[in-house]
C-alpha cells in the first residue's frame, strides 16, 4: 500500500486559489440563473484571499478540497445541493448561517468540524490568524453545485446591484 502525506499548516506549496470560475457551470447565482450572468465579480472578491495546495495528495474519491484563507477574508453567503463538512486545522472561521429568519453565528477552530446541510445558507469569516480547512462532501465533486447569495461579493464593474 501507498502511502501519501501532506502537511497543509506548514507554508509551503499553497498556491493562489483559480479566479477564472465566473463561469463554473456548477456555480448558480440564488436565482438559479449562472453566476457567469450574475452582477459579481470572482476574481475581485477572491482574488489574494484563498489559496489552494499543491501538495500531492491527489485522492479524488474522498472528495475534499484542502484551502487557505487570510485574516478577516469573508467567503460570500452560498449554499450547496449536498451537505458539506468542514475540518479545520488552523486559525478559526465564524460561520453564519441562515436557516431560519435569524442569522446564527458560531466560531469553529482548530481540531473542530462544522456540518452544513444542504440548501442552508451561510458565510464564511476567517478570524485574526487566518484560516486553513478541507471541505467534504458525500459526493464526487463533479455533482456538487454551489448556489451563491447576493452578500458579501464585490460587485462586478458597471453593473448595478
Amino acid at each position: 500500500m501507498t502511502l501519501i502525506f501532506g502537511d497543509l499548516l506548514d507554508d509551503f506549496d499553497w498556491v493562489p486559489m483559480n479566479l477564472d470560475q465566473q463561469s463554473s457551470p456548477s456555480y448558480f447565482w440564488v436565482d438559479g440563473g449562472l453566476l457567469a450572468d450574475a452582477p459579481v465579480d470572482f476574481r475581485a472578491t477572491f482574488e489574494g484571499n484563498m489559496f489552494v495546495t499543491t501538495k500531492p495528495i491527489d485522492m479524488p474519491r474522498f472528495n475534499r478540497n484542502p484551502l487557505r484563507v487570510t485574516p478577516g477574508f469573508t467567503v460570500p453567503r452560498h449554499h450547496h445541493n449536498v451537505d458539506e463538512m468542514l475540518f479545520v486545522l488552523a486559525g478559526e472561521y465564524h460561520i453564519e448561517t441562515y436557516d431560519g429568519d435569524e442569522p446564527e453565528t458560531v466560531t469553529v477552530g482548530a481540531g473542530q468540524v462544522f456540518v452544513s446541510r444542504a440548501g442552508t445558507a451561510y458565510t464564511m469569516t476567517a478570524g485574526d490568524e487566518g484560516v486553513t480547512y478541507i471541505e467534504t462532501w458525500p459526493r464526487p465533486v463533479t455533482e456538487l453545485e454551489t448556489y451563491w447569495h447576493d452578500h458579501g461579493w464585490v460587485a462586478r464593474e458597471g453593473v448595478a446591484r
